[in-house]
């Protein structure tokens, strides 16, 4: 069974087994607006932990998106460069960024889940 994460930085993780899915999360999605790019990692790209993953560029502004484990990515979601609606999706729902091999799962645990990530988007409006 796969489990959702968020980070302080808003980026959405569906984790199964070894494998992190990595997308945005709605809030961050909301405060970017129309997504006009996105610039995806490179398959077999090592990351560390805050490293940048990939750009999202809206009319507003381009956004970070930043790995929130170590690990490798095995899967840059391509159907995104021509399909930019799906940054818009849940990450369980194809809006996935990137796919990464976790090395570290000991890093999951400084993770919010959705109860404390909306608590958290609460005291920042």
């Amino acid at each position: 069974m796969s489990e959702i994460k968020f980070t302080n930085e808003h980026e959405c993780i569906k984790i199964d087994g070894d494998v992190a899915w990595i997308g945005i999360t709605k809030y961050a999605q909301e405060a970017l607006g129309d997504v006009v790019h996105v610039e995806l990692p490179e398959v077999g790209k090592q990351l560390k932990k805050g490293d940048n993953l990939a750009v999202v560029e809206s009319v507003k502004t381009a956004a970070e998106v930043y790995s929130p484990v170590d690990g490798e990515i095995i899967e840059a979601n391509v159907d995104m460069e021509n399909n930019l609606e799906l940054v818009a999706q849940l990450v369980s729902e194809g809006g996935w960024i990137a796919k990464i091999k976790i090395s570290d799962a000991s890093q999951l645990e400084g993770l919010m889940d959705e109860v404390k990530y909306n608590e958290y988007t609460e005291n920042l409006d």
